[in-house]
């Protein structure tokens, strides 16, 4: 048996162990929270307000962190096990997603317990990142004995790959979307230059980004509509760092609002960035970025951008 294979064997001894028992949230569930969650979110659902108001689904796992001071009920089978990640060289670490399952809401006033399982550690995996392993947990979270979520967050943990140099004439590859069952139709349209919105075919909100309900109902059925490509820079910002090779700062971000009522970071192209001016329209484009050479993972790279209109840069305050 090799040394790689030896240690997943070793890592595998930890799948179903608990990483946290009978875990007690910091504090009850209350209105402040929920309201800094709200506004952060922009979400004003009436929902979350009122004598009968409850939490945002999504908040499922604020109650159950730790915070600066550290879990409770903590055991010891989690960070057994990121120790023999790091003897191994797995010094690095990267979350990549999470699930999460409701059963019924939370409400003010409500206690949160949760206890956390090492669901799974995948086999010895390489990315782009480096080499390492896939770690799920599972946390059940409860009011009572009543389960009311679960929340699976996968992390890798892994040695980061060496760099190769490339040469000078070499033209860096420009970051992918990160695309998953929820914004692969987005993604799909996008490759078709399309710009599509999704719309709640309950209460015909639109939306964007694409979400798998509706912020405003709650309803799980939904359409698109086709953006017009109409829109105004709502807000932006000038990036100037940190560097990136396939960029060249400093360029516009802009938080574009479209004509249908959503809004879309992208980049402003067209002007100057210093010429980016709030509540400029713009008009949508969409550009090719074509793989370096040699590189064979996804062909070119389409992604929607703003143009602002001939003669408007520099005329809005």
């Amino acid at each position: 048996m090799g040394a790689g294979d030896e240690l997943g064997a070793r890592l595998k001894a930890y799948e179903g162990l608990a990483a946290s028992v009978a875990g007690k949230g910091k504090d009850l569930v209350n209105e402040p929270m929920i309201r800094h969650w709200c506004e952060a979110m922009g979400d004003t659902d009436p929902a979350y307000t009122g004598p009968d108001a409850i939490a945002p689904p999504t908040m499922l796992q604020a109650w159950t962190m730790g915070g600066l001071s550290g879990h409770t009920g903590r055991t010891g089978a989690y960070d057994e096990l990121f120790d023999l990640l790091d003897e191994a060289g797995c010094t690095s670490v990267v979350a990549t997603d999470c699930e999460q399952e409701y059963l019924r809401p939370l409400r003010p006033g409500d206690e949160v317990g949760f206890d956390t399982v090492i669901e799974s550690v995948s086999d010895r995996t390489t990315t782009k990142l480096g080499t390492g392993y896939f770690v799920t947990t599972r946390t059940d979270v409860r009011v009572g004995q009543d389960l009311v979520g679960t929340h699976r967050f996968r992390i890798l943990k892994y040695a980061p790959a060496r760099r190769k140099r490339k040469p000078k004439e070499t033209r860096a590859r420009r970051p992918r979307p990160v695309v998953n069952r929820d914004n692969a139709g987005f993604w799909e349209g996008v490759q078709h230059h399309r710009l599509l919105i999704q719309r709640c075919t309950d209460c015909a909100t639109l939306r964007h980004p694409w979400l798998p309900g509706c912020n405003a109902c709650g309803g799980l059925d939904w359409d698109t509509v086709e953006a017009s490509g109409e829109g105004t820079v709502y807000s932006y910002v000038v990036m100037h760092h940190p560097p990136f090779p396939a960029f060249d700062p400093p360029y516009a971000v802009g938080l574009i609002e479209l004509a249908e009522g959503v809004r879309i970071v992208s980049n402003v192209v067209g002007v100057p960035y210093d010429k980016v001016r709030i509540g400029l329209p713009v008009r949508l484009e969409f550009r090719r970025y074509d793989e370096p050479e040699g590189d064979d993972d996804g062909g070119p790279l389409v992604l929607p951008v703003f143009r602002v209109l001939p003669g408007r840069a520099g005329g809005v305050g």
